[in-house]
């Protein structure tokens, strides 16, 4: 029989950095096949748009907020014209599907089981999770910001941003109102994908989180929609999506923006609680 030494030091846990972990977890996430595809395909986007709108001197054309009858000729409004088509169904769905494959995929895989026995806090496995989905998001709606700004200073030229309120700005503060529509846009398609981490904590099936995630965006467009529930509008998160045309205008109204961005903020702690109570109780 092996005795142990009485004063022999405590054997500790040792633990991964956290930055490491965070890397490790982005490189992972950014090398799924269904990512990068996804990504490819959103940044196809603003070309295709760029290139009907040239095609079609869209000068008979109806969009959003009269953003498609502003194109011509004014290649900074398409970055922002292009995140604000997918902001309603397609850059959700890809935050849906990464929150799916960083829980519920690796469920699926029997890999989460690995992480949840390991001397890992839960707080910090959700931590790293989070971050590879946000990474994704980020990655997402830079690519189809970065091309529609290429496509749309090939098109339209680079003599700066005509405004939706008639008034015109320069190279910088274009690019500064694009980057406020990249950030803004990416917090609020995490803000879905926290509540789709919700679910993925309860499921094994990663096309239950994309499901339940285009259901929930179904039903928040026909809540919109109908008159005697206005009451509600205000405290769904869809609604104020349509502030994104903000940037655009001059001077840049700040209160859909913000009110917007606070609500977001409200389900990102709600999604992000509700997955970190699921995984404190889960085994594998």
């Amino acid at each position: 029989m092996t005795l142990v030494a009485e004063n022999s030091p405590p054997t500790r846990a040792v633990r991964a950095p956290l930055g490491r972990l965070l890397a490790a977890e982005m490189r992972w996430a950014l090398r799924r096949p269904r990512t990068l595809i996804a990504i490819a395909l959103l940044a196809l986007v603003p070309v295709l748009i760029g290139v009907g709108a040239l095609v079609a001197g869209n000068s008979e054309r109806g969009g959003p907020d009269g953003l498609f009858a502003a194109l011509a000729g004014n290649g900074f409004l398409l970055p922002v014209l292009a995140l604000t088509l997918l902001l309603t169904m397609l850059l959700p769905l890809l935050g849906a599907m990464s929150a799916a494959d960083a829980l519920a995929g690796e469920s699926a895989h029997g890999t989460l089981r690995g992480l949840l026995i390991a001397p890992v806090g839960r707080g910090r496995l959700l931590a790293v999770k989070a971050f590879g989905v946000a990474t994704v998001v980020l990655t997402g709606v830079v690519a189809v910001a970065v091309v529609g700004l290429v496509t749309g200073l090939f098109i339209g030229g680079t003599d700066g941003l005509v405004t939706l309120s008639g008034s015109t700005v320069s190279v910088g503060s274009a690019l500064a109102r694009v980057g406020l529509a990249v950030s803004w846009v990416a917090f609020q398609v995490f803000a879905v994908a926290a509540v789709a981490l919700a679910v993925s904590a309860c499921t094994d099936h990663p096309l239950v989180v994309m499901a339940a995630t285009l259901a929930g965006a179904l039903v928040f467009g026909i809540l919109t929609v109908i008159p005697q529930l206005d009451w509600l509008q205000p405290y769904l998160l869809t609604t104020g999506w349509t502030s994104i045309t903000d940037v655009v205008r001059d001077p840049i109204p700040l209160d859909g923006l913000v009110n917007s961005t606070l609500k977001a903020t409200c389900y990102l702690v709600i999604g992000l609680s509700l997955a970190y109570a699921r995984l404190s109780t889960k085994d594998g």
